[in-house]
Formats: C-alpha cells, structure tokens, sequence
C-alpha cells in the first residue's frame, strides 16, 4: 500500500523592527517571491532553504506560498502585512480544500507594523480563525532575536529558534524543525508550546551564544531536550531590545507532545537562571575616545573596531560617523569603514577615477553624529553585488547567499579607505570589502557596524577587537530609549 505525500504549505514574512526609528518600512523595501519561486530557493543557505530541502527528501507535497523578507529597519507599514495575507489566504484555503496536513513558517519574532504590535502572532490568530486550520501543526522556524508573545506560543505548535548568534544555524535550525514537523505528521501526535518570560531585557551585545550567560542557557536547554522524551525542542530567545512592544525581552518556550505542565517546569529553571544573571548580558561599551590611544597602539593586525550603536543588523542606517570621525581626527594608519550614503554615490557617479572630491560623509540619519566633511580620491565603482564566502555567514539567514550593497563607490582620504554603499549592508562577510577591492587582512583597522554577528567573519582574521561607545540607534544602554508600551517592571529599566 502505498502511503500518500503528506502536503505543507510553506510561507515566510521575515523584519526585525526597530520601533524608535522615525522610519516607516514599506513594500518596497521588501524582497517578495512566490510559488515556485520558493522552491528555487533550495542551496542557497536560507532558512526557506532548508525547508524546502527537507520537503524534498520526505516526499512532501509542499505548496510554497509567498515569502518576504527586509532589513532590519523602522516600523512596518500595515499595508505589507495585509499584502502578505492577501497572497497567503488563498494559499492557504485551496491546500485546506486538498487535504493540508501541516504548515512551515519562515518568521523572525520581532516584526511590528502601525497598528500591529505583534506580526507572528496576528499571523497565527488568522489561520487559527480559519475553521479546517484550528488544529493543523503550525511549525517553523524563527531569529533568536525574537520577542515572542504568551499569545503567539499558545497558537504555535512548534517553532525553533536559531541556537547560535551570530546566526550560522538558520538553515540548520529551520532542517531541525522541519524534520520535526515531519515527525509529527507520521505519528498522528499533537504539539503545543508553553513559554515563560523573565522580566529582563538585554542589548544584542548581550546575545551572543559563546558568551554568558547565552552559553550556559543554550546548554541547559540541550539538557532539557536529552531529559525530557516529550519535549522535542526548547528555544532561548534574547530579545530584540530596540522593539517596544509589550512582551519585548528574554522568552524561554518549550515545545512538546507530552504534558504541558511538565515543559513548562522545565524551562522555568531557565527563567530563573536569567534573572539571576541578568547584569551579565547588559553589556555597556566604553566610548571611542577613551581607547583610540591604545587601539594605535596595537603591536598585531588587523584590529576590529565594532560599533554596536550603527548595528545595521539591528535597524541602524549605516551611516554613523563615530569611528569615521575618530579615524581621521587621531590619524589611524592603513584603515577602511563602510558609510551607507546613497546620495553621495550619486554624486560620484558623475566623477572619473582619480577624481578628487570634497564630500560630506555619512551622518544623515538620526543620532548618527552628523556628515564627516574630506577631501577624497576615488578609487572604484561598482554595482555593489557579491556572493557569500561563508554560505553559513549570519547574513544567509537573511538574505541568502547573493547580496546587493547597491551601486557602489570606494573613496580615499590619506590612508582611510572609505566604501559608500547604496543600500545599507550588515558587515557579516568579508565578500563585502573583498569584492570592493578592500583586502581585509592587510589593513591595520576595519570599521565594523556591528553587535556580535561579524565574529564569525571577523575573529579568524583579526588579533584584537575592541567594541566602542559611539552616537547611534542602536546604544547597548536601554535607559536612553522612551519605552511605553513594554510590560513594567523590567530589568534594566526598573
């Protein structure tokens, strides 16, 4: 007898919201594919690529969807959740009317429109409103950056979450689940996910898996899983702390098919393994100035020099000038910084090579320090495109494998290398500076926009980093924010 495919329906709707940014993120910033479009997706180090391969070798029947995704950046528009669910819903109706059998979600956890606090969740609510969906296995995979709602675990049936950060296991993590989903698809068995939520926040500094306290959280929640048969994944989310939204902060969620009672139990110990450490992943980074000297100093190179508070992977612009500025005024040898400034490549593109220009650099975005004024030399131009190095680079699980800065320009002033990138890049693989003509590991300092996500990229080739305080939306202290909206009290802010 011949057993019948089981049919899953895949989507994804993928944005981590920075909600204090003015910015208003609309269709157009996102990239959008649809039906078999997805399934092309397969090697390319995606999550919705490990999906899709799973699919294939369990011989599922997977009807792909619509899948959009963006860079982190300002709140969303509503109109792309409502075009999102105007793709989605159809979808969604005709596999319920051939027999559905599951669903896999490709989410990130922290994506807020206008009226809209809490994406995932309206999501979910909306296909558990559908009448033939109430029960199907919701499955999927979702960022560790993830502010996941009591709301959105009561709706879910099992989503695990990226165990590394930086990011390397999004594909690995979304074959995880849906070799799970599988799983369950061949019992007959019913998951649910509990979640417990410490009242604690921390910067993404603070989120870094090969420190603590992630380390130690990651571990006992490999533990639980080998402990527990019923309890098929448990997942620590961090947080992404530039969100205010209710239940923004540290979430532990436990999935099982066994009792409830006993998962939640279980990840209680977690919980409070947060609270007691909680100083521990509220990182504070000293300002630029007070360690240039000593970054000059360094006897080995190259020198990474991170600027969490340009954090393009959290929703900065990329075009701060905190180390742009103490660059050029303590005259660092052999260096180079990334500046996202669209306008002034504009202007180069009317300019030959060799040209000398004076350009106001950088600083237009809010708390990005102001433009940088310099006479520069410029070097190169290009279309900004460039393939991954590392297939596994954190920015994979965003974007895929081929990235597109934008048109480019790489300008000269003295011994600083300046690109200029059209669309904001996060500095997650050395094919940025590499395809620009920028040899990272002959510079004596690299200018990183960045939290923890450019350590798999950066650490094999620098031999020393310093992270530096610098004027930016992405400050590691949260008490400069206006939080309103966020469940009180919370650490740190009470």
């Amino acid at each position: 007898m011949t057993t019948k495919p089981k049919r899953v329906l895949l989507a994804g709707l993928f944005h981590e919201t920075h909600t204090f940014l003015s910015e208003v993120t609309t269709l157009e910033n996102f990239d959008c594919s649809h039906g078999e479009a997805l399934l092309a997706m397969r090697g390319n180090g995606s999550p919705m690529a490990g999906a899709v391969e799973v699919g294939e070798e369990c011989g599922w029947g997977m009807g792909p969807s619509v899948d959009m995704r963006a860079m982190p950046s300002g709140i969303v528009d509503d109109g792309v959740v409502e075009s999102w669910w105007g793709q989605f819903e159809p979808d969604l109706i005709r596999a319920l009317g051939g027999g559905l059998d599951g669903i896999f979600l490709v989410l990130h956890g922290a994506m807020t429109s206008q009226s809209l606090p809490d994406v995932e969740a309206e999501i979910l609510n909306r296909i558990r409103d559908i009448d033939d969906a109430r029960e199907l296995p919701i499955f999927g995979v979702t960022d560790l950056h993830g502010n996941i709602s009591p709301r959105f675990a009561a709706m879910a049936s099992l989503f695990s979450v990226y165990r590394n950060n930086p990011h390397t296991d999004a594909h690995e993590s979304s074959v995880r689940a849906a070799r799970l989903l599988d799983q369950l698809m061949q019992s007959g068995q019913n998951a649910t996910t509990v979640s417990v939520h410490p009242r604690v926040m921390w910067p993404p500094t603070g989120t870094a898996t090969a420190s603590e306290p992630m380390k130690t959280l990651e571990a006992m929640a490999r533990e639980i899983e080998s402990t527990f048969e019923g309890i098929w994944d448990v997942s620590v989310y961090g947080g992404f702390a530039f969100a205010d939204t209710p239940d923004t902060g540290v979430v532990i969620t436990a999935s099982t098919v066994g009792d409830p009672a006993e998962a939640r139990s279980a990840i209680e110990k977690l919980a409070e393994y947060v609270t007691a450490h909680r100083e521990e992943g509220n990182t504070l980074e000293p300002p630029i100035e007070s360690v240039i000297a000593e970054i000059k100093a360094q006897p080995a190179v190259p020198i990474a020099v991170v600027e969490p508070a340009d954090n393009i992977g959290g929703g900065s612009p990329g075009d701060c000038t905190g180390i742009l500025r103490a660059f050029v005024e303590h005259d660092v040898p052999n260096c180079a910084v990334v500046i996202n400034d669209p306008e002034n490549v504009k202007v180069l593109s009317s300019h030959s090579i060799g040209d000398k220009v004076t350009l106001a650099i950088g600083g237009k975005g809010e708390l990005s320090g102001g433009p940088v004024e310099l006479e520069v030399e410029l070097i190169s131009r290009s279309d900004g495109k460039f393939r991954l190095e590392d297939i596994n680079s954190h920015l994979a699980s965003m974007m895929g494998q081929d990235i597109d800065m934008g048109n480019c320009a790489v300008v000269r002033h003295g011994e600083l290398q300046i690109l200029l990138t059209t669309n904001k890049t996060p500095p997650f693989d050395l094919g940025q500076l590499r395809s620009q003509g920028i040899i990272p590991e002959e510079l004596f300092a690299i200018g990183v926009k960045a939290a923890v996500a450019h350590r798999r990229a950066y650490d094999p080739i620098t031999k020393a980093s310093y992270t530096v305080g610098t004027p930016g939306p992405c400050s590691s202290d949260l008490k400069l924010f206006p939080f309103k909206l966020v469940n009180r009290p919370i650490f740190p802010l009470d």
